[in-house]
């Protein structure tokens, strides 16, 4: 039992294995290992006790009945038998050693996950790196990479500028573009930015889709309310036409641009020819409506930018999040309370996988791994090289699957469902020589594992996990459900232990590895596990005693030159846009019931009651011109494949879009979707991608 797992019959407090806002929950276990259940933390720090209806019903995937109880390895029928974990242990170590002798180490790639704790992924990406490769990432590739990419380059920190607390006090105007928090991240959208908007805020939201976020708000008819409905890919030049309003109307910070940033000229050339009504006209949003919301941006007092997956997962992402950017800087929204640039997560701990290393090209504190200097340190804790050259991401991890690529360790993710063009994935997926998947449930990718190791959920063991806001806060586990799974952090020390020895992955709780972890991560040192307590700490703290940073770059900015990086971009449209055989745009989103793959998500009763299937919304316009009725199950297809889904016949999309969801794995939109990679982020274009639709055909058995 780890330092944080505890049999006692008082509830123990831990955070929310959901989205990433960071509620605090506790959890008590009955009589029964199997009865976990759910109690409100009143005083927990970020929700102050309110929860949203996945947070609610979390517990009910502890015991349930498709759990993994007992380790699996594949025999030569291609059946699942049972088997032990020494004798998983042997199988695993040695394949991976007869790969790397074969083939090299680059031959095997490792993905971490964002459901799981910083502890995990940084012994996850030590181990790869023992290995002696850089192929090892997680979700945020399929979720936020081109925003890290972008905010690191130009500002200093991938990751949000500022604190939920400070926006919610001092934010006159939010400016939402490609997030939706009403839907994927209601608590902060209730508890911090409804509340700002109560005293009075600004919202203005970029969207191709109308949803719950700016409903949620109740100031619809309001001046304080605009909707921009662009069309899909469109952002750059929606924020160009703002750029370009701020700069005629000298709406700009001029001490902040000559004193704080550099490329400001760059900006001014970029847009000099720039047309803004030719681009209205491409966003299919009214200039004079873009032209005021800029106004109402570029003179608010504090404005606060939210960007979400609408904007990164392009394969302009960067230059997307770029783009927000500029108009943070050139404005002076950036370094004080109520503004900044802010990324809002959707997984429980995906800043924090992120922050402990575990993407290809970054050690932990988002130090190169091309760095010499960075990365000789980190050596020098380690005692062991570690490799010079950036590794390839997860999608060119399964581009390379049987080529390059001949094995695979996956922890809690399940690539199968959350990559795009799903069905080449899995089929290149059979084309691996050996592939281990960790994980509590049996996954629509532990189909095509050689061994499976189950581990114990969310509520079972201890350790941290970083919020959208930079906030490390410690999670607490009740005794286990099942005797023979195990921690992550147990099984990952014993495979690290056997191929490389004790020194240096042999560890016994959570917190001795965060202890490690602590040397090697500069924001992450001034941290302990009795100094994270129950309130949790804002990183970066540099040093013992260190606060942390509810907003960053007060001063400075942590670049080379310590400015803030201003770019002018140009628009580069979807690498799909319709045409005669595909004359629809799709794009994607997420729901508030459901979440990512649905591994747990689809297992919870409470919240298949809401919504059990997927489904597509459907414009009325193109609704007629397809003969398509509300409820109708239809055929929707791309270049990639297709999925019969049920049509919602809505204006809530633009005429000539189609939007569906990725949670449901019978009708996944990845299926459909693009894996067209953004340059520098590798990041997936989820968001846009030529599309059709038909009223399907009735089944033999109707």
């Amino acid at each position: 039992m780890s330092s944080d797992q505890h049999q006692t019959d008082e509830p123990v407090t831990t955070i929310c294995p959901y989205c990433g806002v960071g509620c605090g929950i506790q959890v008590q276990q009955g009589d029964d290992p199997g009865d976990v259940q759910f109690m409100p933390w009143g005083d927990a720090p970020v929700n102050e006790g309110r929860i949203c209806i996945k947070g609610g019903a979390a517990t009910e995937v502890v015991d349930h009945e498709d759990r993994l109880t007992d380790p699996l390895i594949k025999d030569d029928s291609g059946e699942f038998r049972e088997a032990t974990w020494d004798e998983c242990y042997e199988f695993i170590v040695d394949e991976l050693e007869r790969i790397r002798a074969a083939y090299g180490p680059d031959a095997v790639g490792f993905f971490g996950s964002s459901k799981t704790m910083n502890e995990e992924n940084y012994l996850l990406q030590k181990i790869a790196r023992r290995y002696g490769t850089n192929n090892v990432d997680n979700c945020t590739r399929m979720c936020h990479a081109s925003t890290v990419w972008a905010l690191r380059t130009s500002l200093g920190a991938g990751a949000m500028t500022n604190s939920m607390a400070d926006l919610r006090a001092e934010t006159d105007v939010f400016w939402i573009q490609g997030a939706n928090p009403g839907e994927q991240h209601p608590i902060a959208n209730s508890q911090y930015f409804r509340q700002a908007v109560l005293d009075g805020a600004t919202v203005i939201q970029v969207d191709p889709h109308a949803n719950k976020t700016t409903r949620s708000f109740q100031i619809d008819e309001t001046d304080r309310h605009m909707h921009l409905q662009l069309n899909p890919g469109t952002d750059v030049p929606l924020l160009n036409i703002v750029l370009k309003t701020v700069l005629e109307n000298d709406w700009i910070d001029d001490e902040f641009i000559a004193e704080r940033t550099e490329g400001f000229e760059h900006l001014r050339e970029t847009l000099a020819e720039f047309d803004k009504a030719a681009a209205a006209e491409e966003c299919g949003v009214p200039l004079a409506d873009i032209e005021l919301a800029a106004e109402k941006y570029a003179t608010a007092e504090n404005a606060a930018i939210f960007t979400g997956m609408g904007m990164s997962q392009h394969r302009c992402g960067v230059d997307n999040v770029q783009n927000e950017i500029n108009l943070a800087l050139i404005t002076g929204n950036l370094g004080r309370p109520g503004t900044g640039v802010n990324p809002l997560r959707g997984q429980n701990n995906v800043q924090g996988t992120c922050d402990v290393g575990a993407m290809p090209n970054v050690l932990p504190g988002y130090q190169l791994v091309d760095d010499d200097e960075a990365r000789e340190r980190v050596e020098e804790e380690w005692g062991f090289d570690i490799p010079d050259e950036p590794g390839l991401t997860n999608v060119e991890i399964s581009h390379e699957f049987g080529d390059g690529i001949r094995g695979l360790y996956v922890m809690g993710e399940n690539p199968i469902m959350s990559e795009p063009d799903a069905n080449r994935v899995a089929e290149r997926m059979e084309e691996l020589e050996f592939m281990v998947v960790q994980d509590i449930f049996p996954t629509e990718t532990a189909e095509y594992a050689d061994v499976i190791l189950p581990a114990t959920t969310w509520a079972e063991r201890g350790g941290t996990v970083t919020n959208t806001d930079r906030r490390v806060q410690r999670m607490r586990g009740v005794e286990r459900v099942h005797e023979n799974t195990k921690h992550d952090l147990e099984i990952l020390s014993e495979v690290g232990t056997r191929l490389f020895g004790a020194a240096g992955f042999d560890f016994d709780t959570p917190e001795a590895v965060f202890e490690e972890l602590r040397q090697v991560c500069p924001s992450y040192h001034g941290m302990t596990y009795d100094l994270l307590g129950e309130e949790g700490l804002h990183w970066p703290c540099y040093e013992l005693g260190d606060e942390g940073d509810p907003y960053l770059y007060e001063e400075d900015f942590d670049t080379e030159s310590g400015l803030g990086h201003i770019e002018g971009v140009s628009h580069t449209p979807p690498a799909e846009t319709p045409d005669e055989d595909y004359p629809l745009i799709l794009t994607t989103g997420r729901l508030e019931e459901h979440y990512n793959t649905g591994t747990m998500s689809r297992r919870s009763s409470t919240l298949n009651r809401q919504t059990p299937e997927n489904f597509v919304d459907v414009h009325p316009a193109d609704a007629e011109r397809y003969g398509i009725e509300d409820g109708q199950a239809v055929t929707l297809t791309s270049r990639r494949g297709e999925i019969t889904v049920e049509a919602k016949v809505t204006d809530d999309t633009k005429e000539g879009v189609v939007w569906t969801t990725p949670h449901f794995a019978a009708a996944s939109a990845n299926k459909l979707t693009n894996d067209v990679l953004d340059d520098r982020a590798k990041i997936p274009e989820y968001k846009a991608a030529a599309a059709e639709i038909e009223v399907a055909l009735e089944s033999d058995d109707d």
